[in-house]
């Protein structure tokens, strides 16, 4: 009969994030083993691979759960309060997203020695086709002025990418931090005359 189990794989997923986002890829299986308070053999047995413990402990494919929520908002509310909780909700989710991207980037940048790159849908560009949806959809219901929404959607995410780059990757170097509400209020009171009907 087989010992039972005394740790989760959520808790040595836990393990393992914490000491790739620490040390990058170069973290070691017994420093994960060790965090998790399991042996290598233990790793082994449910994750086959270094890389497939990396790929679970960084959970990239869990980003993006903004998107779906947006699209249902469609005809639906104020289309400018739904762009902007879309926003919000993706400097939110960018939040977490930033180390992980920064430890999958650790590996290096080159497909053929981060295979994790190719399997990973490159997320900036999928929130773009989902804001350019949704504005789409609004404008094809007269809610949204007609005009180039690819554009459109590429302001708004190139506006939200310098804000997290600048507030999540770069040390502060003399700048005061801007509140992500401030950001997002201020964006749309520039963007908003356009693509109001």
């Amino acid at each position: 009969m087989p010992r039972p189990r005394h740790i989760t794989d959520e808790q040595i997923v836990t393990a393992a994030r914490d000491a790739f986002l620490d040390q990058g890829f170069g973290a070691t299986t017994a420093e994960i083993a060790r965090r998790a308070g399991v042996s290598e053999g233990t790793l082994f047995k449910r994750y086959t691979s270094k890389e497939e413990l990396f790929e679970a402990a960084l959970g990239l494919r869990d980003y993006g759960q903004w998107r779906p929520v947006l699209l249902a908002r469609t005809g639906q509310g104020d289309v400018r309060r739904n762009l902007e909780g879309a926003a919000l909700a993706i400097l939110h989710e960018s939040s977490s997203l930033v180390p992980r991207l920064m430890a999958m980037f650790s590996r290096g940048h080159d497909p053929s020695h981060n295979p994790l790159l190719g399997r990973l849908d490159n997320p900036v560009r999928r929130d773009a086709e989902a804001l350019a949806a949704y504005l789409r959809a609004e404008t094809q219901l007269g809610r949204v002025r007609p005009q180039d929404v690819d554009v459109t959607a590429l302001t708004i995410m190139g506006a939200l990418t310098h804000y997290i780059h600048r507030e999540h990757m770069l040390p502060p170097q003399g700048h005061d931090a801007i509140d992500s509400g401030r950001l997002v209020r201020s964006l749309f009171d520039v963007l908003w005359p356009g693509l109001s009907p």
